[in-house]
């Protein structure tokens, strides 16, 4: 592990489990391996509750280790921290029930000309996330491979993405998952995320590793490489065990060999 590294921030899904499922019982054991040696914080589009569900009850937390993790929902518009035994927010960018109105109009509007309103769904399609409005064209629930099979190039996230940017100018518009788009206030994204997270911890670029999926332009997790932070991409949740499991594994007096070249920063 790079030796100035104090804080390793990782999307969810796809780098942490699949997406909407459960990490894995090695994952759990990554993490918790992990957080006996540095910060960790989750910052990906879900809501708090879906970190529950996918992170918070698979691992075996003791308050020590609760105290060394952080949690951003929503892309980073939200901040929860262990005190006082149990999550508390630090910060909440919630939308107004305006902005909220407006979103879910424009998503559904931009879906339905697109041809990109799917006649067969698994949940909701569009989720209002208190500081995130997010649209999923399957639904919260679909499984996995139809995920997997509904965009395989980005061009239908693309097109509606920029339909609704167009006329949404006020708001920030990004591609999500590998079937959603997620909106939020102007200027609030996982970049927010990590310079609020910098801030509270007095932390420097240099000292946060992240890693993730959507590294590409125009994905959610682009903005923090644009910041500058150290990045690696990783294409699902195995290469990120592969990499947290060579970190533990390396030689204190240096860093371990990383499973894939980090990404430039930009």
């Amino acid at each position: 592990m790079v030796l100035s590294t104090r804080i390793v921030m990782f999307d969810l899904d796809d780098t942490l489990a699949l997406s909407k499922a459960k990490i894995t019982p090695r994952m759990a054991q990554c993490l918790t391996r992990l957080l006996n040696h540095k910060h960790v914080c989750i910052i990906s589009g879900g809501r708090y509750e879906q970190f529950q569900t996918q992170v918070l009850e698979e691992l075996p937390l003791t308050p020590e280790l609760a105290e060394r993790l952080h949690l951003m929902p929503t892309c980073g518009t939200r901040y929860l921290r262990w005190e006082s035994g149990g999550w508390q927010d630090v910060y909440c960018e919630n939308l107004t029930d305006e902005e909220k109105a407006l979103i879910v109009s424009v998503l559904t509007q931009g879906a339905q000309s697109l041809g990109l309103w799917a006649e067969k769904t698994w949940g909701e399609v569009i989720e209002d996330r208190g500081s995130q409005v997010t649209f999923s064209a399957l639904g919260q629930q679909a499984p996995h491979t139809a995920k997997a099979a509904w965009d395989p190039d980005g061009s239908r996230r693309r097109a509606l993405r920029e339909y609704v940017a167009a006329r949404l100018p006020d708001l920030e518009v990004r591609s999500g998952g590998s079937t959603s788009i997620d909106v939020t206030k102007k200027g609030i994204d996982k970049a927010y995320g990590v310079q609020r997270l910098l801030e509270f911890l007095d932390l420097r670029v240099e000292d946060v590793l992240f890693i993730g999926d959507r590294l590409d332009e125009g994905g959610n997790d682009y903005p923090v490489r644009e910041l500058g932070v150290p990045c690696v991409a990783v294409t699902g949740w195995e290469q990120t065990a592969d990499y947290i499991e060579a970190m533990l594994a390396s030689d204190s007096e240096r860093p371990a060999l990383p499973l894939l070249a980090p990404l430039d920063p930009r």
